[in-house]
């Protein structure tokens, strides 16, 4: 088992017993863990972070982990920027913060399934709605999917017909998290929010005939988006919502 499966299957395995402790439980530590499922101790704490990213732990220092209630996820269905704020009859733009092809470091490779040292391309562009700014998206790619994409001027270009056009991949499967947050000092500035404020991170994992191309963080102000959702009647069969963040005037 490749060292890849070994941080899944310990993230997937202490998921569901995260589900079925109190809140306030204790979890074993890095050490601990390390012993008992024969990980290294650098896997462990990854799995430990993994776990903390998804809000099902906290990390108390010089205390341990422990188990809080995660965060209500809701099914989405999102349009893309560039669509969303053309419905609204406003113009969609972006601001270039890099884009660049380079190594896939450790966290990357296990995002999208490569090898450490694999070639991806990272586009940072801040998203703008009539030269207002109104997201920060950072982008990475399997570059070996989508070569040349570095060379491409994406200031009014939308990333996703793109790689429609260019190379044929229209994603179809996907996974998309929310998260509430604090924004970055570096992404104050470029938002042009106070440091401090609330912002809504959407990550987004996307792939295309079964394979994993595309990782996205958006973050959002949290004064200029609201987050509605449709509900429907829930059955002994399914259940779930329609959601769309939409822009506020």
């Amino acid at each position: 088992m490749t060292d890849r499966s070994k941080f899944r299957a310990l993230v997937d395995d202490l998921r569901r017993k995260i589900e079925a402790m109190p809140v306030g439980a204790a979890v074993p530590s890095e050490r601990a863990l390390a012993a008992e499922t024969g990980v290294s101790r650098m896997t462990a704490r990854r799995v430990l972070d993994e776990l903390t990213r998804e809000g099902r732990l906290v990390r108390k220092v010089g205390r341990g982990s422990f188990v809080v209630r995660p965060a209500v996820s809701l099914p989405l269905h999102l349009t893309g920027f560039t669509e969303d704020m053309a419905s609204r009859g406003m113009r969609a733009s972006s601001r270039v913060l890099r884009l660049v092809e380079e190594p896939a470091d450790v966290a990357t490779a296990e995002h999208l399934g490569l090898d450490v040292g694999a070639a991806v391309i990272r586009l940072d562009r801040v998203r703008l709605a009539d030269g207002r700014p109104m997201a920060i998206e950072r982008t990475t790619l399997d570059a070996d999917v989508v070569p040349g994409l570095a060379d491409v001027d994406f200031a009014d270009r939308s990333l996703y017909g793109e790689l429609e056009e260019r190379y044929g991949v229209l994603f179809d499967t996907g996974e998309q998290t929310i998260r509430a947050a604090i924004v970055r000092p570096q992404d104050a500035a470029e938002l042009e929010v106070e440091e401090g404020s609330a912002v809504l991170e959407f990550v987004r994992i996307s792939g295309f005939r079964g394979r994993l191309l595309e990782r996205t963080v958006s973050t959002y102000p949290g004064d200029r988006f609201e987050l509605s959702a449709r509900i429907a009647p829930v059955t002994a069969q399914e259940s779930g919502g329609r959601s769309a963040l939409r822009a506020r005037r």
